[in-house]
């Protein structure tokens, strides 16, 4: 189970009303394994040869379907999964009365804008093989979520951003509740500033999260005794860009278990992601009293000009200005790490 699942799960169990959790894998050891089912040998590991969408897709309805016949035996006063995950769980949820929390972990499926009516042109279908018409079927389809949508009792969302894609869609605002993120600060502590100007983006290396401004931004202004730090996992679709953006003062780290040690280490934290829920590690670098430049997409954690610096998605001048800024006003950066301090 990943780190927001874990925490979840370990807030319940503390609070005394975890009854049983369902996770593709369980390693941790302060939950008692009695209260977590492992499906880690699940008999879908026998298809993972498939592609990732078709091989992902299928892993969450089995997931899902294990979930639906824990609920059928009525043991449990609440439901609680994220979306993609539950559509058969929640049609039970609601057949014996239990309320149901959904958690979305970015924003609804058809993104920030009004649905827009438009006329759709059907794929052709004769000539699909049976076996990719079986593939087919373990795909998540957008009618998956939207059904989710409409059954769960209440949904959790994790920023304002995505909370006003669902009420540009006409979602009452009972249904909505407003969970921004944690994090663990005796993890994830302020470090001593390093001497050099050190820019880091921590997160996965793909274009949703920006890293192909980030890497422009920072060719074009081409600073004196300055470094990027790049932590996070180099997917195929950041090569070309860091190969066009290139400059020797740039560290690719790569994936690592322990990001704080980066994050802490660093002047500022740049990610101006195109599209979260409200990330992770914008809140990780805020407990390590790191100023931000990132974009209101990313979360709810920074606010412009106090704790670091608000720009809008794909604005390559807006993240080049912020961070000459930042880096020409080394008393700015204090005063923002300060503030991030007294908040923590």
């Amino acid at each position: 189970m990943d780190t927001d699942a874990f925490e979840t799960l370990r807030a319940s169990y503390r609070g005394g009303f975890l009854g049983k959790a369902i996770a593709y894998d369980n390693r941790q050891k302060e939950i008692p394994a009695s209260l977590i089912r492992s499906l880690r040998w699940h008999p879908v590991r026998l298809i993972s040869f498939l592609d990732r969408p078709y091989y992902y897709g299928a892993k969450k309805k089995y997931l899902d379907w294990i979930a639906s016949r824990h609920l059928a035996t009525g043991r449990y006063d609440l439901f609680h999964s994220w979306s993609g995950d539950c559509l058969r769980s929640l049609k039970v949820t609601k057949r014996r009365g239990i309320p149901s929390v959904v958690e979305i972990p970015t924003w609804h499926r058809d993104g920030g804008k009004e649905k827009v009516r438009r006329s759709k042109i059907a794929a052709p279908t004769e000539n699909i093989s049976s076996f990719q018409r079986w593939k087919n079927r373990l795909l998540l389809q957008r009618k998956r979520f939207i059904e989710e949508y409409k059954l769960a009792d209440l949904l959790l969302v994790l920023s304002q951003k995505a909370a006003n894609t669902f009420r540009v869609r006409g979602f009452p605002e009972e249904k909505l509740f407003y969970l921004p993120r944690g994090v663990d600060v005796e993890r994830f502590r302020p470090g001593k500033r390093p001497r050099k100007f050190r820019a880091v983006f921590a997160g996965a290396l793909i274009r949703r999260k920006g890293i192909q401004h980030v890497l422009e931004a920072w060719h074009r202004l081409n600073l004196p005794d300055a470094e990027l730090w790049l932590v996070g996992f180099v997917h195929e679709e950041a090569k070309p860009y860091l190969k066009e953006f290139w400059r020797d003062n740039i560290r690719v780290v790569g994936f690592v278990r322990d990001p704080e040690n980066y994050l802490s280490a660093s002047t500022v934290h740049v990610f101006p992601s195109q599209w979260e829920g409200s990330a992770k590690v914008t809140y990780e670098a805020a407990a390590c009293a790191l100023p931000q430049i990132t974009t209101r997409e990313a979360g709810d954690v920074v606010r412009n000009g106090i704790e670091g610096i608000i720009v809008k998605p794909g604005d390559v001048n807006a993240i080049a200005a912020a961070v000459e800024h930042l880096y020409g006003h080394p008393e700015i950066v204090e005063q923002m790490g300060a503030i991030l301090v007294r908040r923590s």
